[in-house]
């Protein structure tokens, strides 16, 4: 079986999705923004799929691969595609999403990164990785939120009502 950067022999689902190598960087910038606009309406972070996109995402292309998926989909918010939930343009990332949205680079490295050590071959080790992800991913975006609203708010707002909704993600990443 191969081991390109699309395909990972335990989540032939995901990968088959995406399909040929040279459309995953785009496709998985795709899959982030429309993902964006799959919200709840929460103040000062929305509550969105973009975890759970960006989890597969790590885990189908591994961690170059979606690296670029997240570096295409972040320039495209920034020169004013409307990729990100709250908008677009460089003043979204000086706002309340910026750590959030930039802490999706290194989750889906560690997610790829996981994938490449077969660490999706059981699942209370995938569960694990994606966690890990996801412990990264909201300590930027707590991090950079608490810098503007300051810590007490920061967790109470940016990590507190979404632990829930994150643990779902993460099993439906897990049996994805």
């Amino acid at each position: 079986m191969s081991t390109s950067p699309t395909h990972v022999p335990a989540l032939h689902g995901w990968t088959a999705f995406i399909g040929v190598p040279w459309l995953a960087a785009p496709a998985g910038s795709v899959l982030m923004a429309l993902a964006a606009h799959v919200a709840v309406p929460f103040w000062p972070v929305p509550l969105t799929l973009q975890s759970l996109v960006a989890l597969g995402l790590g885990a189908a292309l591994g961690p170059v691969a979606a690296a670029s998926a997240i570096c295409a989909w972040i320039v495209a918010g920034l020169v004013g595609l409307p990729v990100f939930a709250a908008g677009a343009g460089p003043a979204v990332l000086l706002g309340p999403t910026g750590g959030y949205i930039l802490g999706f680079l290194p989750a889906v490295m560690i997610a790829g990164f996981a994938a490449r050590r077969g660490w999706f071959a059981a699942a209370w080790t995938a569960a694990l990785a994606f966690a890990a992800a996801d412990v990264v991913l909201f300590a930027a975006g707590v991090a950079w939120l608490a810098v503007l609203v300051g810590w007490r708010k920061a967790i109470a707002d940016g990590l507190t009502p979404f632990l829930l909704g994150e643990a779902i993600k993460i099993g439906l990443a897990t049996v994805a």
